[in-house]
């Protein structure tokens, strides 16, 4: 099979490779998670997203179950989803009683929300508690789809003590990632940073999860574009190749400090891994 042509620099293909073979999955606790999750790489790192329409109590149960067959699980605490301080505690303390020992911190979607407005209100109650996760934060390159980007960039600083890492939601557009970037080092955000992608996805569940978790420009380029939307609805649908070589001097610079990709699955393990393990052979 010939390996696809791709312009990078060395310094870029080292640091892209490095990243492919050891990347996180995101899971949803849906149906089709637990046979999808059979194509994972052995021990692979798993992150468990919580659900508005299932609760917190289904991520706990599948982050333990995952865990259970062999993987490196990273549940999310939702704020909004986590009803009051007794809930988080009983969160907490099957995570702990289970050994896991990162967690992924988000505000949720939940309205009304329970005791916990946003994700620095239910990062401060952790602290009080006591743990020794390792937790991350949620950041978003194109900003956020109802909170405003001074407050989104003030919650940034406002978490940093109480977090190791930020993830960033989905973008499309590699300069829009690099930008952004730039402008939290220069902010004093200083963060290790897991890049977002989405993986091997039909386009119509990509447009619709990029609805739902606010892809502002990127979903509007996304349906505009007709050559790119016509590249996405061909057999196998999107694949993240042209967004990661986009980025791979990003990943090769110290100073901006990317330390994982963070795949968005939708559940579609087996394509993703397909993909995952094509790519890493055309960069040879």
């Amino acid at each position: 099979m010939l390996k696809r042509k791709v312009n990078i620099s060395a310094e870029g293909k080292a640091a892209l490779i490095a990243l492919l073979e050891d990347l996180t999955y995101e899971l949803i606790p849906l149906s089709n998670v637990l046979p999808q999750s059979e194509f994972l790489p052995e021990g692979a790192r798993v992150s468990v997203t919580a659900s508005p329409a299932k609760g917190m109590q289904a991520t706990v149960d599948l982050a333990l179950e995952l865990q259970q067959r062999g993987f490196d699980v990273v549940p999310h605490i939702s704020a909004r989803l986590t009803q009051d301080r007794a809930e988080l505690e009983s969160i907490m303390k099957q995570i702990a009683d289970a050994e896991i020992k990162r967690a992924f911190v988000v505000g949720g979607d939940a309205d009304p929300p329970g005791e916990f407005f946003d994700g620095l209100s239910i990062l401060q109650a952790m602290d009080e508690i006591g743990h020794d996760l390792t937790i991350g934060i949620p950041s978003y390159p194109e900003g956020h789809h109802f909170i405003s980007d001074e407050a989104i960039n003030q919650a940034l600083v406002d978490k940093q003590p109480y977090a190791s890492s930020m993830t960033t939601q989905m973008c499309f557009k590699p300069q829009t990632i690099a930008d952004w970037i730039g402008e939290q080092r220069a902010r004093g955000v200083a963060l290790p940073i897991k890049i977002g992608i989405p993986g091997v996805a039909e386009l119509r569940k990509l447009i619709g999860i990029s609805a739902r978790i606010g892809v502002g420009d990127s979903l509007k380029f996304l349906t505009k574009n007709t050559s790119l939307v016509g590249k996405l609805v061909r057999p196998g649908g999107y694949a993240p190749d042209d967004l990661l070589i986009g980025l791979s001097n990003v990943f090769a610079d110290d100073y901006s400090n990317v330390v994982d990709l963070h795949c968005y699955t939708f559940n579609q393990v087996e394509s993703t891994e397909e993909w995952r393990m094509s790519m890493l052979d055309s960069l040879g």
